[in-house]
């Protein structure tokens, strides 16, 4: 099938988003032709900022602002039912809230309200079988309660379904393109027959990893605190303020150096003798990928966010480059804490992108047996 073929199936692909947060599996879904119909977050500014960015494109996109707990099954009927009585095909991302299985949450509680999120996720896909399902999470939610957890589960109820399951995957998004070192477990499920991980696009044999340096091309410079004044050209790109101790530290350690490189005199006592969190008040490496970015990812105390070579913490442009958002992606919000929160917790639009084109491809393997009469 051609590419025309290809963005022809893509296009019939309709995108239910819950948990989208800002829209960064959005983003990648549709850039890899699929049209987006529905995004579902309880979190107000995310709504704005996935409304505004997505009805660009899709003037009839909806939104729902609410917790999932409190919406029914049927709330959403008459979007899915829309598209299913148009012969589309129907793809259900579930990218649950993933801070009760992070890494960086020290205290895990297993009576924690968020865990079980993925289950009500499931009551909607139990009602609607979408075609499709995209689930991504951070590894360690795997091992939550991993014989009876929400993931076992969930995948026990796919398999009574009859979807074909890829099983959960950890896969590192630098690997595909991404210019940030981040790991995150997948799971991909269809309806109309097998589907296939995407292969890695980068590293080992393959392109070289994408870099800092490539990322922030052609982002200009600002000052610690400031914005840049072109909004329109370089929307968010705006940084946190330094206070002056800070901002001597910064100014003390070159590119990839970090708080063990500063003058004895900067030191923080808690961090003398103390070997851990390494990463915090450094600076990112221009010609390798980034660190993981976190919700704080515009604040240089909460690890390694600060610009390769100017005495600043990164913009929040400079964090959704590095989460792949196209530039002109704007992000709404109450403050800089706000965005930066939104761009940490997105999916990385890039990675996403590929993933879409593995459903593109399943998609087009199917609609090509049924022209065949052989499905």
């Amino acid at each position: 099938m051609s590419n025309e073929g290809n963005n022809i199936v893509a296009s019939n692909i309709k995108v239910f988003d819950f948990f989208s947060g800002c829209g960064g599996t959005s983003e990648g879904l549709r850039q890899a032709g699929m049209e987006i119909v529905l995004g579902i977050d309880n979190d107000k500014d995310s709504s704005e900022t996935f409304q505004n960015n997505f009805n660009k494109h899709f003037p009839n996109v909806k939104f729902i602002n609410k917790d999932i707990r409190k919406i029914r099954t049927e709330d959403i009927g008459i979007f899915v039912e829309k598209y299913k009585n148009n012969n589309d095909l129907i793809l259900f991302c579930g990218c649950a809230p993933c801070q009760p299985f992070s890494a960086q949450n020290k205290i895990k509680d297993e009576n924690d309200s968020r865990i079980d999120l993925l289950i009500e996720f499931a009551r909607f896909v139990e009602a609607y079988l979408p075609d499709f399902i995209f689930c991504e999470n951070v590894p360690g939610m795997q091992n939550v309660k991993s014989t009876d957890g929400p993931l076992t589960k969930f995948i026990e109820l796919l398999q009574n379904l009859g979807y074909f399951i890829q099983p959960p995957r950890v896969v590192r998004a630098e690997k595909y393109g991404v210019p940030q070192r981040r790991k995150r477990l997948i799971l991909i499920a269809s309806r109309l027959g097998a589907i296939k991980f995407p292969e890695e696009t980068h590293g080992n044999e393959s392109l070289p990893y994408k870099t800092v340096r490539e990322a922030f091309q052609d982002i200009p410079s600002i000052n610690a605190g400031d914005e840049h004044t072109n909004k329109v050209k370089y929307p968010n790109h705006r940084c946190a303020g330094l206070n002056e101790l800070n901002l001597k530290r910064i100014k003390s350690i070159k590119e990839g150096q970090g708080r063990k490189d500063w003058p004895k005199k900067y030191q923080l006592n808690c961090h003398k003798n103390y070997d851990g969190h390494s990463d915090v008040y450094g600076r990112l490496k221009w010609n390798e990928p980034s660190v993981t970015l976190t919700t704080r990812c515009t604040s240089i105390s909460n690890g390694r966010f600060g610009h390769p070579v100017e005495d600043r913490a990164l913009s929040v442009r400079e964090a959704a480059c590095l989460q792949t958002f196209p530039k002109d992606f704007v992000f709404f919000g109450s403050g800089l804490g706000s965005m930066a929160r939104q761009v940490g917790n997105a999916v990385p639009v890039a990675l996403a992108k590929i993933f879409g084109k593995s459903f593109v491809e399943c998609a087009k393997l199917y609609l090509e047996a049924e022209r065949n009469g052989k499905v």
